[in-house]
């Protein structure tokens, strides 16, 4: 393994942090956080390369799973969780685990991360083919239970990408598709779930939404196969067949209640 800078734990550009006003400090975070859209910017040719190796096999049935630790594990979940009703797909093809199980997912578990056999433990609940895909987050790139997960995947055939703030990690170097996201040192030294955990939660949406789209879950730039679990939904899919059907409200409504989703009610006209 080269040798490697690790950028998040550097210390912040910024010092003296208990002696600054409120207003100080927002301005400070902010002025931190500019950076990051442009970080990510840099990052999409990775990200292309990423989406394109897990498209086909995703397109045949197989699955993403996120697997990471504490903020990175967190995030993994958030997105994952978020599939079935923007996208209407089920809730087993995009998966999200955490190290120290669901529980970590509001409270930490000690030293859970440092075990490099548990990720491929907690993969194998789920069994696995090779048309699945892992993605690693950790913004260090050297958290010892997302890379044992990369390791033992890659073993099995799956795709391998890693999400990491620190380029030239481990994490980067053992992940087939790397995600290098150098958004610099924390305006909290250490502290990644701030621009760290922020650029990886653009990374991912960039990600799970273009994959969504390019297995045709969008029409236009319409949600089509959302799930009509609230009355905002049901307003929204209305909305959205008043536009496309040119039709007043309460027949737009009463047509997408009829057909359960936009993308049928569509078809059905």
């Amino acid at each position: 393994m080269k040798d490697f800078t690790k950028i998040t734990e550097q210390s912040s550009n910024h010092d003296g942090l208990e002696n600054l006003s409120t207003r100080e400090l927002l301005e400070g975070i902010n002025q931190e956080d500019q950076g990051i859209a442009l970080a990510v910017e840099k990052a999409i040719p990775q990200i292309e390369a990423l989406v394109e190796a897990i498209y086909p096999r995703f397109q045949e049935g197989g699955r993403l799973f996120y697997i990471g630790a504490g903020t990175s594990g967190r995030l993994g979940i958030v997105d994952a969780s978020e599939i079935p009703p923007t996208f209407g797909l089920d809730h087993g093809r995009v998966i999200g685990i955490i190290a120290g199980g669901d529980h970590a997912i509001r409270k930490a578990v000690e030293f859970a991360e440092d075990n490099p056999d548990q990720a491929w433990e907690d993969l194998q609940a789920f069994g696995f083919n090779e048309k699945d895909s892992l993605i690693g987050i950790a913004a260090s790139g050297t958290t010892p239970y997302v890379l044992g997960g990369i390791a033992k995947a890659k073993e099995a055939g799956w795709v391998t990408g890693g999400i990491t703030n620190n380029p030239g990690s481990p994490l980067a170097l053992n992940s087939e598709f790397p995600v290098e996201l150098a958004v610099g040192p924390e305006f909290v030294t250490g502290s990644t779930r701030m621009k760290s955990g922020t650029a990886q939660k653009l990374a991912l949406n960039m990600i799970s939404t273009a994959l969504m789209i390019r297995i045709g879950r969008i029409q236009g730039n319409k949600m089509v196969d959302m799930q009509l679990s609230n009355n905002k939904l049901v307003d929204r899919g209305t909305r959205y067949l008043q536009q496309a059907l040119d039709l007043p409200y309460d027949e737009a409504k009463a047509l997408l209640q009829e057909h359960g989703s936009v993308r049928a009610a569509l078809s059905a006209r």
